[in-house]
C-alpha cells in the first residue's frame, strides 16, 4: 500500500473501466491524450491515483461483447451529482507505442483490455503522429467507499484532477495479490516487447 493515507489526485476513466479494475478483470488502460493534457501530450501527472469513474463518453460499440450492456449513453455534459469513488491505484508501468496498425495492438492487447478493435482503430487514427499509452495499474479497492459532490473543475476532456477533499486510503486491499499482478505485468511486457518492432 501507498505510504500516503489520503490522496486528492486522480485519473479519469469511463466507469465499466473503473468497475473492470476494481473486479480484477483488468488491470490495463489505453490513452492517447492530447486534449487539455499538459503540453498536449499524455504523461503520468500523479501517482498513486484515485480512480475517478465518467460516463459521459462511454460507447457500448467500443467494448467488448460482455461489457456492452453495463453501459447507458448518456447526453453530451452528463454527470451524477455525486460521483462513487471506490478505488485507487499505483500505476507500476507506462509503455508508448508507435504504430498505425490498429490489427496489431488489438491482437496484441485482446486478453488485457475491455475495449475491441473499433476501440483502438478509433484511437490510432486520433492524432496518428502520437503514440498510444499503456498503463498497468494495480489496483486497490476502498473498504469504504465514498460520494463526493460532482464539480465542474472535474470535466472536460482531461486525464487527470484533483479533488477538493482528499480521501483516505488507509482501509483498502489490493485487488490482485502480488504474484497475480506480477504476472499479469510480465506477460503484458512480453506481449509489447514480441509486437513493438511491427
Amino acid at each position: 500500500m501507498s505510504p500516503e493515507r489520503f490522496l486528492s489526485a486522480a485519473l479519469k476513466e469511463w466507469n465499466v473501466a473503473v468497475n473492470a479494475l476494481e473486479a480484477g478483470e483488468t488491470a490495463v488502460l489505453v490513452r492517447k491524450g492530447g486534449i487539455r493534457e499538459r503540453g498536449g501530450r499524455f504523461g503520468v501527472d500523479f501517482n498513486p491515483v484515485l480512480l475517478y469513474p465518467t460516463f459521459e463518453h462511454q460507447k457500448p460499440d467500443w467494448l467488448k461483447p460482455e461489457y456492452r450492456d453495463s453501459v447507458e449513453p448518456v447526453p453530451s455534459g452528463w454527470h451524477p451529482d455525486r460521483v462513487r469513488v471506490g478505488s485507487w491505484a499505483e500505476i507500476t508501468d507506462l509503455f508508448s507505442w508507435e504504430t498505425s496498425r490498429a490489427e496489431t495492438v488489438a491482437d496484441a492487447l485482446s486478453n488485457f483490455i475491455i475495449w475491441n478493435r473499433t476501440f483502438l482503430g478509433d484511437r490510432l487514427n486520433w492524432k496518428p503522429q502520437k503514440p498510444l499509452h499503456i498503463l498497468l495499474l494495480r489496483s486497490y479497492k476502498l473498504l469504504d467507499p465514498v460520494e463526493i459532490p460532482y464539480r465542474d473543475a472535474y470535466g472536460g476532456c482531461r486525464s487527470w484532477i484533483e479533488l477538493e477533499t482528499a480521501v483516505s486510503i488507509a482501509r483498502s486491499s489490493p485487488v490482485l495479490n502480488a504474484d497475480e499482478y506480477g504476472e499479469l505485468g510480465d506477460r503484458l511486457r512480453d506481449t509489447i516487447r514480441s509486437v513493438s518492432g511491427d
